[in-house]
C-alpha cells in the first residue's frame, strides 16, 4: 500500500466509486448511486466529528489538524460506525443494516482500487454491533438465479478449457519460462473454476469451504478432505463440528481436472490456496531460509521460476488457502469478465452466499423444504423461514386456481 493512497482524503475517492457504481452515461444516475452518495457524506461526516455525541471528535488523532484519509481506517473504526448507526437514533434494524452496507461496499471497492490493504468493514469484529436485521424478506438476499449461474460456470469453464489447451499445446522448443507462465495461467483458471463450480452447486458456506485468518480451525479444504470418487466433502460447519457435503455430478470434474493439473505433491495441500504473488514470495523465502539455504541461492532459485507458486509446488512449500475476502473478490473479477447482468441493491457481482441461496431455491423448489434443508445443513424450520417466499408464491397460485374455478361454475 503505496504512503500516497494512504494519505488521501477519504473523500477523495467518493466520485470514483459513484461513477462507478451509477447508471447512464458518466455513472450520474441510478437509486443506487443516489442513496450510496448520501450515506458517504453522512460517514465523512461522522469520520470529521461532525456527526455523533457531543465528546466525538472524529477519526482524526487529536493532535493531528487535517481531514480525515485512508491511514486513519482500520476495523475498530468501522466498528464505531456500526455502533454509531445503531445508536438511540430511531433507525429500524433492518434501516442500519442497509446504511452499513453502502459504507462497507464502497470499503471493498477502496482495496480493489489500492486505497485501503483490507477489507476492514466486513470484519466479524467491525460487524459486531450491528443489530439483528429482524425487518428482511427471506426474498432480499442475494440468490443466484438459473441465468446467472449458467452465464458464469460457462464463462469460467471457456476460460478455464481455453488456458489449458494453450499450455498443453506449448511446442516441444519453447523457452521454459514461457511454459512455466502457461502453466500458471491454467492453473489460475482451472483452480477459478472449480471454485465457482463448488460454489455454485454444493450449497457449502464460503467460511466452511475457505480460510478464516480470525479461526485456526478454519484453514481451508484441503485434498485430503475431498473424496471425488464417493462425491463427498468434509467441511468444518458452522455448528462447530466435521461433516460430510455433497459433491454433485457438475462439480467432480472440474475439481478432478483441476487435480491433474496442478498435482499436488500432498494431500494436505489447500484445494484453492492463494496465488497472491507478494504472500508466496515471503513465504518461500523464509522456508528456503528454514531449510538452510542462503539469500543468494534463494534468489537464483526463484529466477528459475516464472512464479512462487510453481516453486512452492516443486518444493512442497504449502502455501495458505485464499480467505473469504479472496472469493469475493475473484467472484467480483468473474461476474465483471463474464458481463452477467446483476440488479441487487448490495451487491454488483454474484457474491459466494449467493450461490448457496441460488441452490436453496432450487431444491426448496423441486423437492420441498425437508430435502433441502438436508443439504444446506440447516433445520426445517430455519430454511421455510428464509424460502418462505417460494412458499408464498405456490398459495398465491392456489388460490388464484382456487378463484378461477369459483368464477367459472358462476
Amino acid at each position: 500500500m503505496s504512503d500516497r493512497a494512504l494519505s488521501t482524503p477519504l473523500d477523495d475517492s467518493f466520485e470514483r466509486y459513484l461513477q462507478d457504481k451509477g447508471k447512464g452515461r458518466g455513472g450520474d444516475g441510478g437509486n443506487y448511486r443516489r442513496n450510496a452518495a448520501r450515506e458517504l457524506e453522512r460517514f465523512a461526516e461522522w469520520a470529521a466529528g461532525d456527526r455523533g455525541a457531543d465528546d466525538w471528535a472524529g477519526i482524526v488523532p487529536n493532535d493531528v489538524d487535517r481531514e480525515p484519509t485512508f491511514d486513519d481506517l482500520d476495523e475498530r473504526v468501522f466498528r464505531e460506525y456500526a455502533r454509531y448507526l445503531g445508536g438511540d437514533r430511531g433507525l429500524k434494524q433492518n434501516t442500519v443494516q442497509t446504511y452499513y452496507r453502502y459504507i462497507s461496499a464502497w470499503c471493498g471497492w477502496c482495496v480493489n482500487e489500492g486505497y485501503l490493504e483490507a477489507h476492514y468493514a466486513q470484519r466479524a469484529s467491525a460487524m459486531a454491533p450491528l443489530p439483528e436485521d429482524d425487518g428482511r424478506k427471506p426474498g432480499d438476499q442475494q440468490a443466484w438465479t438459473s441465468e446467472q449461474r449458467h452465464v458464469l460456470t460457462r464463462h469460467v469453464d471457456e476460460q478455464a478449457r481455453d488456458a489449458v489447451e494453450a499450455y498443453t499445446t506449448l511446442p516441444e522448443d519453447t523457452d521454459p519460462l514461457d511454459k512455466q507462465r502457461g502453466r500458471y495461467a491454467a492453473l489460475k483458471a482451472a483452480r477459478d473454476r472449480a471454485l465457482v463450480f463448488v460454489l455454485a452447486y454444493t450449497a457449502v458456506r464460503v467460511g466452511e469451504l475457505l480460510r478464516d485468518p480470525n479461526d485456526p480451525r478454519r484453514r481451508g479444504v484441503r485434498w485430503e478432505d475431498l473424496s471425488l470418487d464417493d462425491g463427498s466433502m468434509d467441511v468444518y460447519r458452522k455448528k462447530q463440528q466435521w461433516d460430510a457435503a455433497s459433491l454433485p455430478d457438475p462439480v467432480i470434474s472440474p475439481l478432478r481436472s483441476y487435480r491433474q493439473l496442478m498435482d499436488p505433491p500432498t494431500e494436505r495441500w489447500p484445494v484453492f490456496p492463494t496465488f497472491d504473488q507478494r504472500t508466496l514470495a515471503e513465504l518461500v523465502r523464509e522456508e528456503l531460509a528454514e531449510r538452510g539455504e542462503r539469500p543468494e541461492a534463494i534468489a537464483e532459485r526463484r529466477a528459475e521460476y516464472a512464479r512462487d507458486l510453481l516453486l512452492a509446488l516443486d518444493e512442497d512449500i504449502q502455501p495458505p488457502s485464499i480467505t473469504t475476502d479472496g472469493a469475493r473478490s475473484i467472484l467480483q473479477r468473474l461476474s465483471k469478465t463474464a458481463e452477467i447482468d446483476i440488479d441487487h441493491p448490495k451487491h454488483d457481482y454474484l457474491a459466494p452466499h449467493g450461490g448457496r441461496r441460488g441452490m436453496g431455491e432450487v431444491l426448496v423448489r423441486a423437492f420441498g423444504y425437508t430435502v433441502a434443508a438436508r443439504y444446506l445443513d440447516n433445520s426445517e424450520e430455519m430454511v421455510r423461514e428464509r424460502y418462505s417466499h417460494i412458499e408464498a408464491g405456490e398459495l398465491g397460485d392456489v388460490a388464484t386456481e382456487a378463484l378461477e374455478e369459483i368464477d367459472s361454475g358462476v
